[in-house]
């Protein structure tokens, strides 16, 4: 199927980027799937399989790329991206996992019952704010509460003017609203755990079959149903991209969108007494003081530390990585060294 490169997303950010030549016969894709050996893309003549020249890797694309593909499907180079939103690998790799390029809108989807959870919500928040993608807060099983206030309440803690929809993913009527959040040429992405309804919402938007999964009931848990990330068109020049659910979300190089989330935690840190003041016990601290107060919830300061913490320890450079763990087992050396010769002397 064929699309207008405008319905694809296609602007004059990536315009400006072609060469003369290009411009005349527009060799350009948007990737829709990433895999092992290859890109899934789109193109204004349809889908294609790219391959990725000089020894390249396809983990250097994510799903919403725009590339410039030559005559033998190889695809010569990425354009610029508008927006990227990524996470730090798992285990002890300091890489930035790609989750998605070029969106414009990220559906944050959480459930009525145990996998609601504000610390998580702020993660996907500040992700969100740092590659400066609008986010919409999505509360999926709403027809398993008798009132979904509670649970809104607690998302517009975070911040009042959040966008935040209760509904039930059965019900089309309330999905079909979601349309109004994105036009033409715009992509928005579902994010958050397995089983929330992700599939549910990508099928009634998109007319696509996607497995689905329940969730078990002892600790809304969800089984994975979605294995890869997938770009589809939702109609009328949308696209809506699926994304497996996420075990653990850690940050990477997204200091400006943990401030942005913790706005308010900012700017009472700045009317703080001294300018290193931890928000512990130091006199005159703001932060302490509105707690006291009753207008600041404690755990959010602790939540808001603890991220500031785990931002800086995952946006280490490699070398800032290798030099930590070198200096911790020399220390550990050490220990064991000084052990031994107190065993010695006895």
């Amino acid at each position: 199927m064929s699309h207008k490169l405008n319905e694809l997303g296609w602007s004059a950010h990536f315009m400006m980027q072609l060469h003369e030549h290009e411009l005349q016969t527009f060799p350009v894709a948007r990737i829709t799937q990433v895999h092992r050996n290859q890109l899934i893309g789109i193109s204004n003549e349809g889908e294609l399989s790219l391959s990725v020249t000089n020894h390249g890797s396809t983990g250097e694309y994510a799903v919403g790329d725009w590339v410039v593909f030559d005559e033998h499907l190889q695809v010569v180079r990425m354009l610029d991206r508008l927006t990227e939103v990524g996470r730090r690998a798992a285990g002890e790799d300091v890489r930035t996992q790609l989750i998605a390029a070029n969106l414009d809108v990220l559906f944050i989807t959480t459930s009525c019952n145990k996998d609601f959870n504000v610390a998580r919500l702020e993660r996907y928040l500040a992700l969100a704010q740092q590659a400066g993608v609008q986010p919409v807060v999505l509360l999926t099983k709403a027809d398993l509460v008798e009132d979904t206030r509670t649970y809104e309440c607690e998302v517009q803690k975070i911040d009042r003017l959040l966008p935040v929809i209760a509904l039930d993913t059965r019900d089309e009527t309330q999905i079909t609203p979601l349309f109004d959040w994105w036009k033409t040429g715009q992509t928005a992405a579902l994010v958050g755990s397995s089983g929330v309804g992700k599939s549910t919402i990508l099928n009634s938007l998109s007319g696509s079959s996607a497995k689905t999964a329940g969730i078990r009931e002892d600790d809304a848990r969800g089984r994975h149903t979605t294995t890869s990330r997938c770009l589809y068109p939702v109609g009328d020049g949308r696209w809506l991209m699926d994304t497996p659910g996420m075990r653990a979300l850690r940050l990477h190089d997204a200091s400006e969108g943990v401030s942005a989330v913790f706005q308010d935690l900012v700017e009472l840190a700045g009317k703080c007494r001294f300018s290193d003041c931890s928000h512990g016990t130091e006199p005159g601290c703001a932060i302490q003081s509105a707690i006291q107060s009753g207008e600041l919830d404690s755990g959010r300061l602790k939540r808001w530390q603890k991220l500031e913490r785990e931002e800086q320890y995952n946006s280490e450079t490699v070398a800032q990585s290798r030099a930590r763990t070198k200096d911790f087992g020399k220390m550990i050396k050490r220990t064991h060294a000084g052990s031994r010769h107190m065993k010695g002397d006895y």
